[in-house]
């Protein structure tokens, strides 16, 4: 496995493990299609939501909530319908949020949650 995608598997681990200590139900990780993926799909309560996580090392190239451009969220909303289609259902609210995680050298990760972000 590279290195890119070793730190994307840590933080998305990092991440997952932060919504289930919030009390969140993790429904899906890494759904696939032909047109993408969905790094999380989860329930925050009875809100459904899909939750993008990006992780990056350091701040060389922004932080990882900069690499979530317009282009990415809109993206991410099409495969959040393919989702639903795929799983039969219609849901009162549905929410795309997005998780930052930064994993430096030393010490550990921060992660930072924007709810709504996407």
């Amino acid at each position: 496995m590279k290195a890119k995608d070793a730190l994307g598997v840590y933080g998305e681990e990092v991440a997952v493990r932060h919504l289930e200590e919030a009390g969140w139900t993790i429904l899906a990780r890494n759904w696939r299609c032909e047109a993408g993926e969905l790094d999380v799909v989860a329930l925050d309560g009875e809100v459904l939501v899909f939750c993008e996580v990006k992780t990056r090392s350091g701040l060389g190239f922004g932080s990882p909530l900069e690499a979530v451009t317009r282009a990415k969220a809109l993206r991410q909303r099409r495969l959040a319908a393919r989702w639903l289609d795929s799983h039969g259902g219609r849901t009162r609210e549905i929410r795309f949020d997005v998780v930052g995680v930064l994993s430096p050298r030393r010490g550990g990760p921060v992660l930072e949650h924007v709810r709504g972000a996407a």
